[in-house]
């Protein structure tokens, strides 16, 4: 596996959203508060050809994430809940609370706003692999749309029941964020915030450390 410049940042600390007790959702003046973290090509971790900012917030009730995605060619013909979204066009969540790299959240978003959900079941080294797609997370609630400037935008509300702990300041998780992108000549980039060295996303050695703040 490659090595990464040291100075990248492998922790997140995820802040409080404050006005959402109003509305229930992040404004964008809450999203601008927010911390981003820019997607790297997932194998050398270099810049992307088409960029990708993620940003995250949480309050007592759920988990937030945006994705603003650079997005010029879309691949994306699924149209069901747990079909196999990664073949095309994509953007990734992976959250594994207790750390350990064996069991693990994966969550998937098509540009097209169809949902892939399941509940992996890892050895740790990404060799050995099960996804209980029967499991989903109740109550998510997510959205697609292009902005003025022409950017495709993911906005994902995880309800905090879907996960073993309450979110309170201070919880401490394992993460990673990715994105698949094709362009018109069939190439595929695989996009990640903490790059695992290969074109494989399950590797929860290269998870980054995320907190709420």
């Amino acid at each position: 596996m490659l090595s990464f410049p040291e100075e990248w940042s492998t922790s997140y600390c995820c802040e409080p959203l404050r006005s959402v007790a109003q509305s229930g959702f992040p404004s964008t003046a809450d999203w601008e508060r927010c911390v981003p973290v820019e997607l790297v090509d997932t194998v050398t971790g270099r810049p992307p050809h088409q960029s990708t900012e993620v940003r995250f917030g949480w309050s007592p009730e759920y988990l937030h994430i945006r994705f603003v995605c650079q997005d010029d060619y879309v691949v994306s013909d699924f149209t069901e809940r747990d079909q196999p979204l990664y073949e095309q066009d994509v953007v990734e969540l992976f959250i594994d609370e207790q750390g350990d790299g064996r069991n693990y959240i994966e969550l998937e978003v098509s540009p097209h706003n169809v949902i892939f959900d399941a509940l992996i079941h890892n050895n740790s080294e990404g060799s050995e692999l099960k996804a209980d797609v029967t499991w989903q997370l109740e109550g998510l609630q997510t959205a697609v749309e292009v902005d003025r400037q022409g950017h495709r935008v993911y906005v994902i509300h995880i309800p905090a029941s879907n996960f073993k702990s309450p979110l309170t300041k201070g919880v401490c998780w394992r993460v990673n964020v990715y994105r698949i992108d094709e362009n018109v000549q069939g190439d595929r980039e695989y996009q990640a915030w903490q790059p695992t060295g290969a074109v494989n996303f399950h590797l929860p050695a290269r998870f980054g450390h995320f907190q709420l703040g």
